[in-house]
């Protein structure tokens, strides 16, 4: 990565982290950023889609699964270990943290690609309400600068590979659609 790109995203950093702090995010942000006290909410939206959803709610709860199931290996396990970015609590001198460092490196933030791939999918059935998700997305991500485990470029780059894989595994899911109509409508076809 460039060293004025680096550097500025090091200033971006600090800008969210030291100069936007305030009791009230100091409180916030690592209650958010945690992701044990957001699953209550996950699993409430997980209840409404399979209980209110219909047929798109039980898709979209199958979907989120698979999707999380392959974003948080790939960004957890071989991106932050192939890209190798130290985590700003590790590699900065002044930074403000307000939760535990963490053993993993820092890019892509696995809270982004994690969040914005389900964004995806939850806009793919039910786009009225993915603001709902885009809020939550954003809020967990924002919180990851601010309590100093992840630079804004780790957000930024975290939130596009997740719009990607959510995006690859709509795709996949709408071609598998297809085809099994298809086959279905083919099978009927053929007993007529």
């Amino acid at each position: 990565m460039p060293d004025f790109l680096l550097h500025f995203d090091q200033q971006l950093f600090h800008f969210f982290n030291s100069d936007l702090a305030n009791p009230v995010f100091d409180v916030i942000m690592p209650f958010i950023t945690n992701v044990k006290n957001i699953y209550p909410l996950y699993a409430l939206l997980f209840i409404l889609l399979l209980w209110k959803g219909g047929a798109n709610g039980r898709w979209a709860s199958l979907l989120l699964v698979v999707t999380v199931a392959v974003a948080d290996p790939l960004s957890s396990r071989v991106l932050k270990e192939a890209v190798g970015r130290e985590r700003p609590c590790r590699a900065e001198e002044d930074v403000r943290l307000l939760v535990n460092c963490g053993s993993g490196k820092s890019f892509p933030s696995s809270h982004a690609v994690n969040n914005f791939a389900a964004l995806v999918v939850f806009f793919w059935f039910f786009r009225r309400y993915a603001w709902i998700w885009f809020l939550i997305a954003s809020a967990v991500s924002f919180s990851r600068i601010y309590v100093g485990v992840h630079y804004p470029l780790d957000i930024l780059g975290g939130a596009v590979i997740g719009i990607i894989i959510g995006v690859a595994v709509v795709v996949l899911f709408e071609l598998l659609r297809k085809g099994w109509r298809k086959k279905k409508e083919s099978e009927e076809y053929k007993r007529l």
